[in-house]
């Protein structure tokens, strides 16, 4: 009696088991590690990086909220080279993007605009090239964007304007066109956020100046 009691007692474990979600965090480890290959990393920053752990937790440079949800990447001046991955997009609960100082290059993804509670985007000084997606006006509660001294190029997305809570935008030093908005969170960044893009026309005037004045 006993043993069968034992066998359907791991039956059952064994039966659970499988029926169980995958660990909560591992589809977040996954685009995380995706990131971590299309990285060169010659000072191993991102070592601890384990794809076989559980969750991304304890991983170096990363911090969770009490549920076990990625909401920090700091990764600022670590000598990282490489490009940003698509799978990004899937780190939902993350508030700051920090890969400030590296030699990122390639164009943002698109899919950074599902990243619904970002707070902080922080891609300044690296390589990156391309346009400013306008899918990152859906990131409400977006205060910084910071994707100065880089190679981007188009124009300064209008849809950026509708953002309430961004509060300091920095796009100096890149190859911007077009005019800068004015409504908006715009009224209040100073000038010279903006300055070295050489084809960047100055603020837009309202009903005066077609938005993409000029801009390819």
């Amino acid at each position: 009696m006993a043993e069968r009691i034992l066998f359907v007692i791991v039956a059952l474990t064994i039966i659970c088991t499988l029926l169980a979600p995958k660990a909560l965090g591992n589809s977040e480890g996954d685009a995380l590690y995706a990131l971590r290959r299309s990285l060169s990393d010659p000072d191993n920053v991102l070592q601890s990086w384990d794809p076989n752990l559980v969750n991304p937790c304890t991983w170096f440079h990363i911090t969770c909220n009490q549920d076990n949800h990625v909401t920090r990447v700091d990764l600022g001046n670590s000598n990282l080279s490489g490009h940003l991955v698509p799978e990004l997009g899937k780190l939902e609960h993350l508030q700051y993007m920090e890969l400030y100082k590296n030699n990122i290059h390639g164009s943002i993804p698109v899919e950074l605009g599902n990243l619904k509670s970002l707070i902080s985007l922080d891609l300044y000084n690296n390589n990156i090239s391309g346009t400013i997606p306008p899918v990152l006006g859906k990131l409400k509660f977006l205060v910084f964007l910071r994707l100065n001294d880089n190679q981007l190029t188009g124009p300064i997305p209008s849809a950026l304007a509708s953002i309430s809570s961004l509060k300091v935008v920095d796009v100096s030093s890149n190859n911007l066109c077009g005019t800068i908005p004015t409504t908006g969170p715009f009224e209040h960044i100073p000038l010279n956020n903006f300055e070295n893009n050489p084809r960047l026309e100055g603020p837009e005037l309202q009903g005066l100046a077609s938005y993409d004045t000029n801009c390819s």
